[in-house]
């Protein structure tokens, strides 16, 4: 006997999320503690002072040989930005998922195409709002109804403040160009290095409540609105 009653289609299954964002976690907090660590080699730069070689690069493609105090700023630089690698791919992979469930608990498709997840963060002027935005869409889809969470608005301006005050200028010049910064003015850098950490510290909240967004059932919204 057969049976021809349709039956109905079944809801694609919610990605795992909680392992991604524990990583995403470690990878903020790691990053955070490496910018402190900066912060904190910058300032012993400052307060020993130049030395009287000069700075480390000296023009015409001369570079005098570094001081154990420069020498450990570039090893703390480097392990600094292997974390700060490391924490972008794990934050993209929870995003792709979180993403990814957001579309399956609202059945609406997301407002930025797939490829902006990651062009997001690179192009320019985009790079401005994009990220933010995707973000916040995910919230949208995920707890319609409520509120977006201000950490998310604490996480993106104060990852763009870093930006601002130096972060993207250091990534631009050499370590022994930040050297010489840490000796004739240290303060914007350490003002960029404390936007960018308070930003590791507000990603974190982000990450828990988007997640917890998504472990809980959906709050019905009225229907006025």
């Amino acid at each position: 006997m057969n049976d021809d009653t349709p039956q109905p289609t079944a809801q694609p299954a919610l990605q795992p999320v909680r392992g991604a964002a524990s990583i995403a976690i470690t990878g903020l907090v790691l990053a955070g503690a490496a910018w402190v660590a900066r912060a904190v080699w910058q300032v012993r730069l400052a307060t020993a002072g130049q030395p009287s070689s000069g700075l480390p690069d000296q023009g015409n493609g001369r570079h005098r040989p570094l001081t154990g105090l420069e020498d450990a700023y570039h090893i703390v630089t480097s392990l600094g930005d292997a974390a700060t690698l490391l924490c972008a791919v794990a934050f993209l992979v929870w995003l792709v998922r979180v993403r990814d469930n957001a579309r399956v608990i609202s059945g609406q498709p997301p407002r930025y195409a797939g490829p902006w997840v990651y062009l997001g963060w690179i192009m320019p002027i985009m790079n401005l709002w994009v990220p933010r935005g995707i973000v916040a869409d995910v919230h949208r889809q995920s707890a319609p109804g409520e509120r977006l969470p201000r950490s998310v608005n604490w996480w993106w301006g104060l990852w763009l403040a870093g930006m601002v005050s130096g972060v993207g200028l250091m990534y631009a010049d050499s370590t022994d160009d930040v050297i010489a910064r840490a000796y004739s003015d240290v303060r914007l850098l350490l003002l960029a290095d404390v936007a960018v950490v308070g930003a590791a510290v507000a990603g974190v909240l982000v990450v828990r409540a988007l997640t917890a967004a998504q472990q809980r059932p959906p709050r019905p919204v009225s229907a006025g609105r």
